[in-house]
């Protein structure tokens, strides 16, 4: 539950949170759509599953798209699936690649900051100074 709220968090952040609900809305529209214009499909369970299974790029065949306005819509909600599912592993990775980069310049930082004051150090911090550099090689 933790790392889920973690990567709502970064979403939020990124604003990748928008992407999601945009193609989360085109789907659901998408699909009444699908099911007004498709003669073969009566419920609007069967057009979702139908959505499904072309984002998913399954085509298991129970359900096709005949007219040309379906075919259009299956193609353009396809194209939006895969961008979408392209972004936001993207968004995600390249967040958290930011905050290690982050993280070890302030660690450098910290480091450099202490050498230049290393007179100043009490024997405990040169020690530990030693043992981290010890940890480099």
């Amino acid at each position: 539950m933790k790392k889920l709220r973690m990567l709502w968090a970064i979403l939020k952040r990124t604003h990748a949170d928008k992407i999601l609900f945009t193609f989360i809305i085109n789907l659901f529209v998408v699909a009444l759509l699908i099911l007004l214009v498709e003669p073969d499909i009566h419920r609007y369970i069967d057009s979702l599953w139908y959505c499904y299974v072309s984002i998913a790029t399954i085509g298991f065949g129970d359900i096709v798209a005949v007219t040309i306005l379906g075919r259009l819509l299956t193609v353009y909600l396809s194209l939006h699936a895969i961008l979408v599912i392209a972004i936001i592993p993207g968004v995600i990775v390249s967040y958290y690649t930011e905050v290690v980069n982050l993280r070890e310049r302030e660690t450098v930082t910290v480091f450099l900051d202490k050498l230049e004051h290393l007179p100043e150090l009490s024997k405990e911090e040169l020690q530990q100074l030693a043992d981290k550099v010890k940890k480099f090689k």
